[in-house]
């Protein structure tokens, strides 16, 4: 199950996300998306969930929780 994180906080590099997320299941793959122009995280990104059940339980746990100063949304990508 493909999911999106929204409101991630700037600093955030790939490996913090794969360590949030893996907490709640296998990760197939994860990647933050990128400003071309100044190479830094846009703070937003996706990360991929080895089983559908696994992805709805990240869902739950984390959509609305609090990264740092910022509450976060995940939800499943299209």
């Amino acid at each position: 199950m493909k999911l999106i994180a929204l409101n991630l906080p700037r600093d955030f590099d790939e490996n913090a996300l794969a360590a949030l997320f893996k907490v709640h299941g296998n990760i197939k793959s994860c990647s933050l998306v990128m400003d071309g122009k100044t190479g830094k995280p846009k703070g937003f990104g996706f990360v991929e969930m080895a089983l559908a059940h696994e992805g709805e339980i990240a869902i739950k746990e984390l959509h609305g929780s609090k990264v740092g100063k910022k509450k976060i949304r995940v939800k499943a990508a299209d």
